[in-house]
């Protein structure tokens, strides 16, 4: 890799196609396939735009998800071939798109350093020999797609379920397997053996006679020892991972899985010292299962550590990468403020780029049950109210994605839609609650958004192809480290900004990334014990203590890293050692029952 960060998903529209617009400039990005509507549209958009012939594939054929998906992806990987060869038949004039891609590479760039180079040569023979060897070591970036892994639907057809390789998460899979690409799957969201037994349906993720691999596995983790039981999974049926993408539990967008308080600095020591062993532990499985299937390998393979999850500065970045011996970081929320990469209408852009940390929150609002970063702005949140207000809370449930409850009916559906809140108020209407226990059960029910069409919509608003009665309120899910980036900036400033080229932070007092995660936590556990008040079983109460043993041991961690690597952090110790006596403070005042 060129490139010494990624850009992670966001949400479902948000980086749709963010590959489009970076991947011919050596830097790779992820984007959802969830939503084979969008899917279909970004293609019909695109097409139109490069007039490029478009068929359409209705939803009523057969496996048209699959295909949709399939389409869109190898649509992606023509136009930015495309791109790509166009870019390298450029000549190296100022101001060229071709030198724009040597400009972005970090100054630490074997291939940035030869181009300097090249440029100060005078003109000639030995000048053009040195422009070839340069446009010959040039590489795209990687178009990479997201599945999270419980997202996984039963679909019907008249009634009848459509079977288990029809699920969302398989036909997903199938539609990126049965693509051009020569890319990666990121899984997220936890293991479903389903989906992980599926992919040794396609040879693409096995290893050619070279031993190279046409499609990769990522896997989205928490922790080192849910990382090391899926990648074993994995292994013992011939699939390998090639890299662990590592994510803050609570300081990252989207959904936030937290973790029984291990904070990311520990957990990456974790990686550290154990990823030798680990990757030799697992090439051994691997090596044995493909023998079974009559697949020689002898050539040990490669396993990235990358990290994300609230990354803010230059500093940061350089620091996670030597330190932990990391192969790339991700940055994803701040690309929320660059038009240049990704898909925020104009009003949302307007409230992000003036949003404090105030503005962003860990909510309730996703139908899947699992905490979610929300921003108190979004559009979504008033269409929201006004449906309470009108007696008419929830949402018209027209894609069906996160349908995952029976609570009521035979058939899931999804706890954001006007016929679960209809019925889930209803039901708690006839408990016989106590007003107050029915207004937070109440509250606790409305909360949750129509996450389908609120993810989806500020890239139709962008791109002007809303369609006529389609709900324009947005949804986003930022990271809590956007409330420190107030601007809207280009391509090239973001990215000259992690590599610490200009600092967009200069001004802004911000917390170290060890630090907020840690915050977040001590605020997350005292939110928790807020609520166990009433009824906190022996059971909860050892959890919550667990729980705050172990950010304990992540403070007493931070104190020993700090005191290791002060001659890497001058000016920044003190500081940083201030903001973790505070945060030992708060965590000390909480008491347990």
């Amino acid at each position: 890799m060129l490139h010494s960060f990624h850009i992670p998903v966001l949400g479902l529209g948000y980086s749709i196609d963010t590959p489009l617009k970076v991947a011919r400039y050596g830097i790779s990005s992820v984007l959802s396939i969830v939503d084979d509507e969008l899917v279909e549209r970004m293609r019909a958009y695109h097409s139109q735009n490069r007039a490029v012939d478009f068929e359409a594939i209705p939803k009523s054929e057969t496996d048209s998800r699959s295909r949709r998906i399939t389409a869109y992806l190898n649509f992606l990987s023509d136009c930015i071939n495309q791109d790509f060869k166009a870019l390298k038949q450029q000549d190296f004039t100022a101001g060229s798109d071709l030198c724009r891609y040597f400009e972005l590479l970090p100054d630490t760039s074997r291939l940035k350093r030869g181009y300097e180079l090249m440029m100060e040569y005078p003109e000639g023979e030995a000048k053009q020999s040195f422009q070839s060897v340069l446009k010959n070591a040039m590489r795209m970036g990687t178009i990479d797609v997201n599945i999270m892994a419980k997202v996984d639907k039963m679909n019907y057809v008249d009634g009848e379920y459509s079977g288990d390789i029809n699920t969302d998460a398989l036909s997903a899979l199938r539609g990126f397997a049965e693509s051009k690409l020569s890319a990666s799957v990121v899984l997220s969201a936890g293991m479903n053996p389903k989906l992980y037994s599926y992919m040794e349906n396609f040879g693409d993720f096995f290893p050619d006679e070279k031993g190279l691999l046409n499609k990769q596995i990522i896997l989205k983790v928490s922790d080192f020892r849910s990382a090391l039981i899926q990648a074993k999974f994995l292994a013992k049926k011939g699939l390998w991972v090639s890299e662990f993408r590592i994510e803050s539990g609570l300081n990252c967008g989207g959904h936030a899985f937290a973790t029984e308080g291990y904070l990311l600095g520990p957990i990456l020591e974790e990686f550290k010292t154990k990823k030798i062993e680990m990757r030799q532990e697992l090439f051994n499985q691997y090596q044995l299962a493909l023998t079974q299937k009559g697949i020689a390998i002898n050539k040990q393979l490669k396993q990235r550590i990358t990290v994300q999850g609230g990354i803010g500065t230059a500093a940061e970045h350089r620091f996670l990468l030597q330190h932990y011996h990391l192969d790339a970081t991700g940055w994803g929320s701040p690309f929320l403020l660059v038009p240049e990469v990704t898909n925020v209408d104009a009003n949302t852009l307007t409230r992000l780029a003036a949003a404090n940390e105030d503005d962003f929150y860990l909510s309730g609002a996703s139908p899947l049950g699992i905490r979610f970063n929300n921003f108190k702005n979004g559009t979504i949140d008033l269409q929201r109210t006004e449906r309470i207000d009108k007696g008419r809370p929830g949402s018209p449930c027209t894609k069906k994605y996160l349908c995952n409850n029976t609570e009521f009916t035979d058939q899931a559906i999804c706890t954001a839609s006007r016929e679960y809140q209809h019925l889930k108020i209803k039901s708690l209407k006839a408990a016989g609650l106590s007003e107050e226990e029915y207004k937070k059960q109440f509250n606790e029910v409305t909360e949750k958004i129509c996450l389908c069409e609120g993810l989806c919509s500020s890239t139709y608003l962008k791109y002007n192809i809303l369609k006529p009665k389609e709900n324009k309120a947005v949804a986003i899910c930022p990271g809590p480290n956007l409330a420190y980036f107030s601007d809207v900036y280009s391509f090239d400033e973001m990215v000259g900004h992690i590599y610490g080229k200009i600092n967009l932070l200069a001004q802004v007092e911000r917390p170290h990334v060890f630090i907020k995660e840690l915050n977040l936590y001590i605020d997350y556990l005292q939110e928790d014990i807020k609520r166990q008040l009433q009824s906190s079983s022996y059971k909860k109460i050892k959890q919550l203590n667990g729980f705050k043993q172990q950010l304990a041991e992540g403070i007493n961690y931070y104190k020993k890293l700090f005191n290791e690597v002060a001659d890497q952090t001058t000016g920044e110790l003190k500081g940083l050692y201030e903001q973790l006596a505070k945060s030992e403070d708060k965590l000390d005042a909480l008491i347990i029952g």
